[in-house]
Parts: structure tokens; C-alpha cells; sequence
């Protein structure tokens, strides 16, 4: 544990140890919408899917675990880098630029990422509360028990919901755009050959989970 201790205690580890994990938070998206993509075959084969997946309970609860270790630990370093980052500018910018992005933009691409990433944090919140903890007042769970299809659907649908899902994937969407190339860029893969691959890479990956997850509250609209 002493190399990781160390490694946090640099800001280029810091942002080494949040791409890990920032990598492996993408791979739970990628299969996360792999098996919500059932929804689209249709209700038998979406509750076998989550009927098996829960069966796991203690493999669920592991996974769970590791997640939550995960985007906590990815929070917090980008918390840090942000705060050290600040801490570091003795003299205060006349105006915030983007190393990376158009130069002329007020925003600077750190502050976007910070932003966009706590707004990423309340959707996740609020995903959990509705289908992991189930504790939202305006919903009876009671009659879904065991019906995931048609909760999945029940829950899309209402407008709170809706309205946050739909915002929620595109900044999602935006978060990734940014944040997959810049996490190979903090693993040192910067190569001008390559520069230009990684960058639409990203941006593709980024295209699929984001439309990918923004498909479900929009098709939900549609279903009895």
C-alpha cells in the first residue's frame, strides 16, 4: 500500500490512480447497458436477466462494494486535483482557459469535468433510490415486486425521473467525451500518431453509453 500512498501524495499520481478508476467505472457502464439493452427484447427476457442477477446476493453485495470504493475514490481524487490546482495558482486568472479545448472559452476543461462529474453523482443518486433502495414515496413498489420490466418502465416514466435521466445521460455523455481522452493522457498514452485516434475513440465511446442510456427514458414514453 506504501506505492499507492506515495503515488497519491503527487498530482500526477493522483490523476494516474483517477484514470484507473475512472477506466474501470466505464467497463461497469459498458456492461451495465449491455444487460439494460433487454429491455428491448422484451419482458421475459429483461426479468430472467434481472431474476438471475439477483440471485448472486452475495456477489451482487461484492460488486456493490467495489463500485461504491471505486466512484468514491474517483470523486475524491478529482476533488483534490481541483483543490490542489487552485491551491497552486498564486495569482488568480483573468480569464479561466482550456488547455485543451477552444482557447478562447471561458470554462475551463477541469471546471466542466468537476461540474458535469457532481451532476453525474446526482443522477446516480437518484438512479439508486430508485431501483436499488426503491424508497421513492411518489412509486408503489409493492405492486412491481418481481416484475423489473415493468418497473424499469413505471419508474422512466415519471416525470421527475424523465426529466433528470434525460439530462443526467447527456451530461454523462459530455463527461465521458472529455474524460476518456484525458485519462489516457494521465496514463502517458500522448503520441501525436495517436493523439487524433484516442480523441475520436472517446468521443465514440462516449456517443454509445450516452445515447445508449438516454434511449431508455425516451422509450419508456411509449410503453403501456
Amino acid at each position: 500500500m506504501k506505492w499507492l500512498m506515495d503515488a497519491l501524495a503527487s498530482s500526477v499520481g493522483k490523476k494516474f490512480v483517477m484514470a484507473i478508476t475512472g477506466f474501470l467505472l466505464c467497463g461497469f457502464l459498458a456492461a451495465h447497458l449491455a444487460g439494460n439493452l433487454l429491455l428491448y427484447v422484451g419482458a421475459e427476457e429483461y426479468n430472467g436477466y434481472a431474476h438471475k442477477l439477483h440471485s448472486q446476493e452475495e456477489l451482487i453485495k461484492i460488486a456493490e462494494v467495489g463500485l461504491i470504493l471505486l466512484f468514491g475514490a474517483h470523486i475524491a481524487l478529482a476533488f483534490r486535483t481541483s483543490r490542489d490546482n487552485k491551491s497552486a495558482r498564486s495569482v488568480p486568472y483573468q480569464m479561466k482557459v482550456s488547455k485543451i479545448e477552444n482557447p478562447d472559452s471561458p470554462v475551463r476543461a477541469e471546471t466542466w469535468m468537476f461540474v458535469s462529474g457532481a451532476m453525474v453523482l446526482g443522477f446516480v443518486l437518484l438512479h439508486l433510490a430508485d431501483f436499488t433502495f426503491m424508497v421513492r414515496p411518489d412509486i408503489d413498489y409493492s405492486i412491481l415486486e418481481g416484475q423489473e420490466y415493468q418497473k424499469a418502465i413505471t419508474i422512466l416514466k415519471t416525470p421527475i425521473s424523465l426529466a433528470i435521466y434525460i439530462v443526467g445521460c447527456i451530461v454523462l455523455w459530455c463527461h465521458l467525451s472529455h474524460g476518456v481522452a484525458s485519462a489516457f493522457q494521465s496514463l502517458g498514452i500522448n503520441h501525436p500518431k495517436y493523439n487524433g485516434l484516442i480523441k475520436w475513440g472517446s468521443r465514440l465511446f462516449a456517443a454509445i453509453i450516452g445515447i445508449g442510456f438516454l434511449s431508455f427514458p425516451i422509450w419508456a414514453i411509449f410503453q403501456k
